[in-house]
């Protein structure tokens, strides 16, 4: 629907209740933390950015000239690329996934002697995850930036040469 859609607010509207669905999927999978991030970003600050950004254009989206068939194409082979990618992947909850057998166990022994965090989920994000976590979190403070900075540049008036006061 989202696609489809050409009223630009409504799409506003549908991405904000899409990510407010996703976080509560999250919570119902015990990624608290997950869902939250997407609240917070996806349904919050995006919602607010993109409505901004529809004050300053217009909300209908324009025509397109003329359909060309490229984009169906290209999606159509990222979707075979992707789907051919999820058969190799072992089952959902497998407790015989790589990260089960060889990851998790590192964690649930060493967090205690190595990290001294009492919760696992906090030792991982961090400490194990410290790194990841600070180039998130870079990357969203550079796109706030850069969204600050071109919503300025637009809002700033425009001086005009000033007038010859001869003649």
């Amino acid at each position: 629907m989202i696609i489809r859609l050409q009223n630009l607010l409504s799409v506003v509207m549908l991405s904000g209740v899409f990510s407010l669905l996703s976080a509560g999927m999250f919570v119902t999978l015990d990624a608290v933390d997950v869902a939250f991030t997407e609240a917070a970003v996806g349904a919050g600050l995006t919602t607010i950015l993109f409505l901004g950004a529809l004050a300053l254009t217009g909300s209908a989206e324009k025509a397109p000239r003329q359909r060309s068939p490229l984009p169906l194409i290209v999606m159509a082979v990222l979707a075979a690329i992707l789907i051919y990618g999820v058969i190799g992947l072992p089952p959902f909850g497998s407790a015989d996934a790589p990260a089960h057998r060889y990851v998790m166990p590192e964690y649930i022994s060493g967090t205690q002697t190595q990290i001294g965090i009492p919760n696992i989920v906090s030792a991982v994000l961090a400490s194990y995850r410290g790194f990841d976590t600070l180039g998130e979190t870079g990357v969203i403070f550079t796109a706030g930036i850069g969204v600050i900075l071109l919503l300025r540049r637009r809002l700033a008036p425009r001086v005009s040469p000033p007038e010859d006061d001869a003649g």
